[in-house]
């Protein structure tokens, strides 16, 4: 992976987007990390391109698709470059308690920001319809993402708003909405749920 290659920093930022939103690490034979991705099957555009930009980047490794369920599979793909690319560990335990960041390289650069919100909110945020107008939401309950992403948003003079959820686990879960221009902000990021 040449690291100047602006393509590859754009695929890489999307990526750890995606890693972020739905992914997690484990070490299961103790030789390479796996990076496993959960996606639903409804959206098959977005498993090929994850698929393809993992091919991409890791030219080398395998990238497998394993249909879990009837309704969601995992994309996989060891490779012990994983911990580094992405900043967590996989035998550290769950996301939220290494407390991950955006990058700040993904943050210095619009282009990169794009790339990886696309990753976020096409797996961990949703495009809807509220009286007629469309909307964007993501959720997490990590906040340190939720002000990452909440910055970032703004990064590319877009206004969003933050909004906090506790619900009966005691788990506060942030949402971040976008409401206007939301069209605009699409086109931006290149955002599909396809």
């Amino acid at each position: 992976m040449k690291k100047n290659n602006i393509t590859n920093q754009t695929k890489l930022a999307y990526i750890i987007g995606v890693a972020i939103g739905d992914g997690n690490l484990s070490n299961p034979n103790g030789r390479a990390t796996r990076l496993r991705i959960t996606c639903d099957l409804k959206y098959p555009q977005i498993i090929s391109e994850i698929k393809d930009v993992i091919s991409y980047l890791l030219p080398q490794n395998k990238v497998s698709i394993i249909n879990r369920t009837k309704r969601y599979c995992d994309i996989s793909c060891y490779s012990n470059k994983w911990e580094k690319i992405l900043g967590w560990q996989a035998n550290n335990g769950p996301k939220y308690q290494q407390k991950i960041k955006i990058p700040q390289w993904i943050k210095n650069n619009k282009n990169y920001t794009s790339a990886c919100l696309k990753g976020l909110l096409q797996t961990d945020g949703s495009i809807y319809q509220d009286r007629g107008y469309t909307m964007v939401n993501f959720t997490t309950i990590m906040p340190t993402l939720s002000k990452d992403v909440l910055d970032m948003i703004k990064s590319l003079n877009y206004t969003a708003n933050i909004y906090t959820i506790q619900p009966k686990n005691n788990q506060t879960r942030f949402t971040i909405r976008i409401s206007k221009d939301v069209k605009k902000f699409i086109n931006t990021i290149e955002l599909t749920k396809e």
